[in-house]
């Protein structure tokens, strides 16, 4: 017997090797998967130790904000004050049935900007919501006046 038959054929050992994804789309090993809200056993012992010393770990963390640790201060004012909400705008704007009242509301919106009723970030914002709801408009008219022409045409 030589050398050379006792060695394991590459073929053989390719054929005998699972490789790549051994499961079907959709299956696994482990077909009931993990539990919901099963948790890694590494957060669960952080978290038993942060229960355990959480009143410590609070005095120490506002006593080093104190102390001027600026990103344990942002941190903490992060999670005591809720965050800023967008203020309610609210001012005279004309109805915009058509593409040519969209005009009369851009101006209206001007005017407010320009009265300090709006700050430009709003105007803004709000000129952007005219433009879409008259490109709205624009579609919706163009599809009755195609409806239309396609009902001429079928008679």
């Amino acid at each position: 017997m030589s050398d050379d038959e006792n060695l394991p054929s590459a073929a053989g050992d390719a054929e005998t090797k699972q490789r790549g994804r051994p499961f079907q789309p959709g299956e696994s090993g482990n077909p009931r998967g993990r539990p919901a809200g099963a948790r890694n056993k590494v957060t669960q012992a952080v978290e038993k130790l942060i229960c355990e010393k959480g009143e410590a770990l609070g005095t120490k963390a506002v006593d080093k904000a104190l102390e001027g640790d600026s990103p344990l201060l942002r941190a903490l004012l992060a999670r005591l004050v809720p965050p800023r909400r967008e203020p309610i705008v609210e001012f005279q704007l004309p109805a915009i049935e058509s593409v040519d009242d969209s005009l009369a509301a851009s101006r209206a919106v001007l005017t407010a900007c320009a009265a300090g009723e709006l700050s430009p970030s709003e105007a803004n914002e709000i000129m952007a919501l005219i433009s879409t709801h008259v490109r709205t408009v624009e579609l919706a008219q163009l599809e009755v006046r195609v409806n239309a022409m396609e009902k001429r045409l079928q008679s």
